[in-house]
């Protein structure tokens, strides 16, 4: 019996397969966002992006990279793979617009340990969805079929994505000011940081088909909003809160010399999170683990307040929880959460 790549786990005809299916929604895309390249990228060893139609004066190229953690092994556990992929997309998308740049165009990257066409196709469909959410074309990406290194079920989800803003309107944290407020934009949930947590819980307690589909809401994407305010001038810095909580990542946008002052009770904090906290978790494991309902944040000079929260729908729509102040102390946090 003779040996073959097919026999030792590799099904490079159902790959085939896949790349054919993702070439004719890329194509569709392109009809709609007329990058002239886009038609040609799948399946090719590149990707092309046309940046003759972007009119930005001194143009500044900004990139992320990042994937969905653990949340990964849920979607496998609750077998819902179609929203999977807008997280992919959120982490990477939500960074970039932190300094005002626009997404242009994203690429995943896909390994598994056998490849199901009908799971694969799903995970697609979810990273479609989080692209057109943030205004940016599919241009490529990988998937790569690995047995032995991932179990049968098993799989793995990482982006790429990169965007473009005026050198002008780069958002930093040199613009930010004494007396500046800081703003809260909801999350849409746990989004895709602190699972880990979430799996070792879910372990010891039954739970609800509504504790299920909240666990596994997708990330809030926050470019369209984001980039009307970047346009008209109206935010110095922001902040998307993941890993560590809220006070790390708001740390990362401001200056070494100002301080942050954070009240901890004006926190909206959603149930999901409510429902987390009674499982014996601190507090203080809480904010640093989790974002308990802030998704993104701005800090902001205090005349812009009302023209900002115009911009977002009402779920959405951004409140004060703080102020950049220069003090001994770096953080200053008052009050306590409100469970």
């Amino acid at each position: 019996m003779q040996n073959s790549y097919k026999k030792s786990g590799v099904n490079i005809s159902l790959a085939n397969k896949f790349v054919s299916h993702i070439g004719r929604l890329s194509r569709k895309d392109v009809k709609k966002k007329g990058n002239s390249f886009s038609k040609d990228n799948i399946g090719g060893f590149g990707s092309l992006f046309d940046l003759s139609k972007i009119k930005i004066k001194d143009p500044v190229i900004v990139s992320c990279t990042d994937g969905v953690g653990t949340k990964i092994d849920l979607a496998n556990k609750f077998n819902k793979f179609n929203t999977i992929g807008i997280d992919l997309v959120a982490m990477c998308v939500n960074d970039l617009i932190v300094q005002g740049a626009k997404p242009l165009f994203f690429l995943d990257y896909l390994a598994v340990g056998k490849l199901n066409l009908k799971k694969s196709k799903k995970i697609l469909s979810g990273i479609i969805k989080g692209c057109s959410l943030s205004g940016c074309s599919l241009i490529g990406g990988e998937t790569a079929e690995m047995p032995g290194i991932y179990s049968k079920d098993n799989f793995d989800l990482a982006g790429f994505s990169v965007g473009i803003v005026s050198r002008k309107k780069i958002l930093s944290k040199k613009n930010v000011r004494i007396n500046d407020i800081v703003l809260a934009i909801p999350s849409n949930g746990i989004h895709s940081n602190g699972y880990s947590l979430v799996r070792a819980i879910i372990k010891k307690y039954q739970i609800s088909k509504k504790i299920k589909r909240d666990l596994l809401a997708p990330t809030k994407i926050y470019s369209r909003e984001i980039l009307k305010l970047v346009e008209k001038n109206l935010i110095n810095a922001a902040a998307h809160i993941t890993g560590g909580g809220l006070i790390e990542n708001l740390l990362r946008s401001i200056p070494k010399k100002l301080s942050l002052e954070i009240d901890l009770s004006k926190i909206k904090i959603k149930k999901i999170f409510k429902w987390l906290k009674k499982k014996k978790i601190s507090d203080e494991e809480m904010m640093r683990t989790f974002n308990c309902g802030v998704g993104f944040c701005l800090i902001i000079p205090p005349k812009n307040l009302e023209k900002i929260r115009k911009v977002f729908p009402k779920k959405y729509s951004p409140y004060e929880i703080g102020v950049i102040t220069k003090n001994n102390k770096k953080v200053i946090l008052k009050n306590d959460l409100k469970w």
